[in-house]
Protein backbone atom coordinates (compact mmCIF):
# COMPACT_ATOMS: atom_id res chain seq x y z
CA UNK A 1 0.00 0.00 0.00
CA UNK A 2 2.91 2.35 0.66
CA UNK A 3 4.65 2.09 -2.28
CA UNK A 4 0.89 2.93 -4.12
CA UNK A 5 1.26 6.25 -2.51
CA UNK A 6 4.78 6.72 -3.01
CA UNK A 7 3.91 6.45 -6.99
CA UNK A 8 1.50 9.52 -7.07
CA UNK A 9 3.02 11.59 -4.22
CA UNK A 10 6.72 11.12 -6.71
CA UNK A 11 4.28 11.53 -9.54
CA UNK A 12 2.96 14.81 -8.02
CA UNK A 13 6.65 16.18 -6.88
CA UNK A 14 8.30 16.06 -10.71
CA UNK A 15 4.95 17.71 -11.85
CA UNK A 16 5.28 20.29 -9.32
CA UNK A 17 8.86 20.49 -10.18
CA UNK A 18 8.47 21.12 -13.93
CA UNK A 19 6.30 23.50 -13.55
CA UNK A 20 8.74 25.38 -11.35
CA UNK A 21 11.25 24.96 -14.07
CA UNK A 22 9.06 26.37 -16.64
CA UNK A 23 8.14 29.30 -14.27
CA UNK A 24 12.12 30.00 -13.86
CA UNK A 25 12.50 29.47 -17.64
CA UNK A 26 10.31 32.12 -18.29
CA UNK A 27 11.76 34.82 -15.85
CA UNK A 28 14.68 34.32 -17.33
CA UNK A 29 14.56 33.83 -20.36
CA UNK A 30 10.82 34.64 -21.73
CA UNK A 31 8.56 32.35 -24.00
CA UNK A 32 8.42 34.29 -26.93
CA UNK A 33 7.36 32.56 -29.30
CA UNK A 34 8.45 33.44 -33.35
CA UNK A 35 6.98 36.69 -34.60
CA UNK A 36 4.43 35.95 -37.06
CA UNK A 37 4.29 36.36 -41.21
CA UNK A 38 2.31 39.00 -42.73
CA UNK A 39 2.14 41.62 -40.45
CA UNK A 40 1.47 45.32 -41.37
CA UNK A 41 -1.43 46.28 -44.01
CA UNK A 42 -2.49 43.94 -45.96
CA UNK A 43 -2.96 44.18 -50.22
CA UNK A 44 -6.42 44.82 -48.92
CA UNK A 45 -5.63 47.77 -46.96
CA UNK A 46 -6.48 45.90 -43.90
CA UNK A 47 -4.74 44.41 -40.64
CA UNK A 48 -4.07 40.87 -40.83
CA UNK A 49 -7.30 38.46 -39.60
CA UNK A 50 -7.47 36.89 -36.43
CA UNK A 51 -6.69 33.27 -36.60
CA UNK A 52 -10.09 30.76 -35.54
CA UNK A 53 -8.68 30.47 -31.84
CA UNK A 54 -10.04 33.07 -29.20
CA UNK A 55 -6.71 34.55 -28.67
CA UNK A 56 -6.75 37.94 -30.77
CA UNK A 57 -9.19 40.98 -31.33
CA UNK A 58 -9.64 43.26 -34.45
CA UNK A 59 -11.54 46.26 -35.35
CA UNK A 60 -11.46 44.56 -38.35
CA UNK A 61 -12.97 41.39 -37.99
CA UNK A 62 -16.94 40.74 -38.54
CA UNK A 63 -18.10 40.09 -34.99
CA UNK A 64 -18.12 37.47 -32.15
CA UNK A 65 -14.89 37.31 -29.82
CA UNK A 66 -12.68 38.80 -32.35
CA UNK A 67 -14.65 41.69 -32.74
CA UNK A 68 -13.43 45.31 -30.78
CA UNK A 69 -13.66 48.91 -31.65
CA UNK A 70 -11.21 51.00 -33.70
CA UNK A 71 -9.51 53.77 -31.54
CA UNK A 72 -11.08 57.20 -32.35
CA UNK A 73 -9.12 59.33 -34.43
CA UNK A 74 -8.38 62.63 -33.26
CA UNK A 75 -6.04 65.34 -35.16
CA UNK A 76 -4.07 64.92 -38.11
CA UNK A 77 -2.58 61.84 -38.23
CA UNK A 78 0.90 62.74 -37.95
CA UNK A 79 -0.37 63.87 -34.15
CA UNK A 80 -2.58 60.84 -33.16
CA UNK A 81 -0.21 58.70 -34.02
CA UNK A 82 2.60 60.46 -32.20
CA UNK A 83 0.35 60.26 -29.17
CA UNK A 84 0.02 56.57 -29.48
CA UNK A 85 3.13 56.01 -29.29
CA UNK A 86 4.02 58.10 -26.67
CA UNK A 87 1.08 56.81 -24.61
CA UNK A 88 2.49 52.30 -25.59
CA UNK A 89 6.11 53.69 -24.56
CA UNK A 90 4.89 54.38 -21.42
CA UNK A 91 3.17 50.55 -20.86
CA UNK A 92 4.66 48.20 -19.14
CA UNK A 93 6.09 45.57 -21.21
CA UNK A 94 5.91 47.55 -24.58
CA UNK A 95 8.47 47.82 -27.15
CA UNK A 96 7.62 49.56 -30.45
CA UNK A 97 9.50 46.82 -33.31
CA UNK A 98 8.29 49.07 -36.50
CA UNK A 99 6.53 52.88 -36.81
CA UNK A 100 5.45 54.05 -40.06
CA UNK A 101 3.39 56.95 -41.64
CA UNK A 102 -0.44 55.77 -39.94
CA UNK A 103 0.90 52.65 -38.94
CA UNK A 104 2.83 51.20 -35.28
CA UNK A 105 3.97 47.97 -34.57
CA UNK A 106 4.86 47.01 -30.90
CA UNK A 107 5.49 44.10 -29.20
CA UNK A 108 4.32 43.30 -25.35
CA UNK A 109 6.22 40.89 -23.37
CA UNK A 110 3.99 39.75 -19.83
CA UNK A 111 6.11 40.22 -16.76
CA UNK A 112 6.39 36.80 -15.39
CA UNK A 113 6.29 34.09 -17.99
CA UNK A 114 7.62 36.60 -20.72
CA UNK A 115 4.90 35.59 -22.92
CA UNK A 116 4.88 37.82 -26.61
CA UNK A 117 1.87 39.32 -27.89
CA UNK A 118 2.02 41.71 -31.49
CA UNK A 119 0.02 44.58 -31.36
CA UNK A 120 -0.92 46.80 -34.63
CA UNK A 121 -2.39 50.07 -35.12
CA UNK A 122 -3.12 51.46 -38.80
CA UNK A 123 -4.66 54.97 -39.06
CA UNK A 124 -7.88 55.38 -41.50
CA UNK A 125 -8.47 58.94 -42.43
CA UNK A 126 -11.34 58.40 -44.29
CA UNK A 127 -12.95 56.75 -41.35
CA UNK A 128 -11.53 58.77 -38.45
CA UNK A 129 -10.50 55.84 -36.60
CA UNK A 130 -7.04 53.69 -36.31
CA UNK A 131 -7.20 50.07 -36.63
CA UNK A 132 -6.31 48.08 -33.96
CA UNK A 133 -5.36 44.12 -33.82
CA UNK A 134 -3.61 42.14 -30.81
CA UNK A 135 -2.58 38.64 -30.98
CA UNK A 136 -0.95 36.25 -28.32
CA UNK A 137 1.78 34.32 -30.34
CA UNK A 138 1.44 31.42 -28.16
CA UNK A 139 -1.55 29.12 -26.85
CA UNK A 140 -5.32 29.02 -27.92
CA UNK A 141 -6.67 31.37 -25.78
CA UNK A 142 -6.00 34.99 -23.99
CA UNK A 143 -7.97 35.21 -21.12
CA UNK A 144 -9.41 38.43 -22.07
CA UNK A 145 -5.58 39.83 -22.18
CA UNK A 146 -5.75 41.10 -25.77
CA UNK A 147 -9.32 42.84 -25.75
CA UNK A 148 -8.26 44.31 -21.96
CA UNK A 149 -4.94 45.79 -23.45
CA UNK A 150 -6.66 47.57 -25.86
CA UNK A 151 -9.53 48.52 -24.06
CA UNK A 152 -6.42 49.87 -21.87
CA UNK A 153 -4.91 52.10 -24.39
CA UNK A 154 -8.19 53.60 -25.59
CA UNK A 155 -8.79 54.92 -22.12
CA UNK A 156 -5.56 56.42 -21.37
CA UNK A 157 -5.92 58.14 -24.64
CA UNK A 158 -9.48 58.87 -23.64
CA UNK A 159 -7.89 60.64 -20.68
CA UNK A 160 -4.92 62.99 -22.87
CA UNK A 161 -7.95 64.74 -24.24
Amino acid sequence: MSLILKIPLALLALLLALLLLAIAWGLVFGLPGRAPAGLGMQSDGRLAPCRSTPNCVSSFAGGGYHAIEPLPLRGRVEEAMARLRRQLEAMPGMRIEQAGPGYLYVTQRTRWLGFVDDVEFLADVDQGVVHVRSASRLGRKDFGVNRARIESVRRALADQS
